[in-house]
């Protein structure tokens, strides 16, 4: 699959479907030997402006067997810099689209994250939109080491499919890629999810279909949660960046000589 670099991270260009039929690619895979779990990120603007900060994070970004497009600021900065995308794929989707999956296929699933009883919360929300959906266990946990042994326990005795960490970023990609090869084999998928368990159990609300067609999730929750001001700032300076390279690489063209 092609990917476009993205003021240095690496994303693979894909809209939803294309991302769902990867991840179906990598679940088929299920009766094959074991191999390490297979790593998801859904790449916004913030998790760019951290990996410009974070070179492990560059490094797992750039190296992540799936890096969807999730924010319309990406999808805007490909475009500037000439290499549009299809389209995006973001987490609340995906995860969407994952339930639907072993709603129909019957892949086992197991929530990890968040605060205490909103796995749980977010599995009866699943369960009520993808009647079948085989979640086989949740749990809150941490990103602690002193925590895995308690993970591993559990995921060793569902032995779950996918597993989805609502760490946050980059604390929970960066997890998945230190503990993945410790995971039980049949987890064929691994993917941080950020707050979309939060969104399942209605802790946080999600912005209206309108302004995320619009690619205004940012404005929303700057209007609910005032105080993410300095990680929507983040968001600025990012356009800001796509926009400095635009004019880089417009200047750099017209400067070349024609052949």
């Amino acid at each position: 699959m092609r990917r476009i670099n993205i003021l240095g991270v690496w994303v693979h260009d894909c809209d939803e479907e294309v991302a769902v039929d990867a991840i179906k690619h990598f679940l088929e895979n299920a009766s094959l030997p074991p191999t390490t779990a297979k790593q998801l990120c859904t790449v916004n603007p913030e998790f760019v402006m951290e990996a410009r900060q974070n070179r492990a994070f560059r490094a797992l970004l750039n190296t992540a067997d799936l890096c969807t497009p999730d924010g319309v600021g990406i999808i805007l900065a490909a475009r500037l810099m000439g290499t549009p995308l299809r389209g995006r794929a973001t987490g609340v989707a995906l995860v969407g689209r994952i339930a639907e999956l072993s709603a129909v296929e019957g892949h086992r699933l197991f929530l990890l994250g968040a605060q205490p009883g909103v796995a749980e919360q977010a599995a009866k929300e699943l369960a009520r939109r993808y009647p079948g959906v085989n979640i086989v266990g949740t749990y809150p946990g941490s990103p602690a080491d002193t925590d895995f042994p308690e993970i591993e326990r559990r995921l060793a005795a569902s032995q779950p499919n996918v597993l989805l960490v609502a760490y946050g970023a980059p604390r929970q990609d960066l997890w998945i890629r230190a503990h993945r090869s410790d995971f039980p084999s049949s987890v064929k998928v691994a993917m941080g999810i950020g707050g979309v368990l939060d969104y399942l159990a209605g802790r946080v609300p999600l912005a209206p279909p309108i302004m995320r067609r619009l690619g205004l999730e940012w404005l929303f929750r700057l209007i609910k949660q005032p105080w993410r001001w300095r990680r929507i700032l983040r968001v600025f300076r990012f356009g800001f960046l796509a926009v400095h390279a635009y004019i880089a690489r417009r200047i750099g063209a017209r400067a070349r000589p024609h052949s």
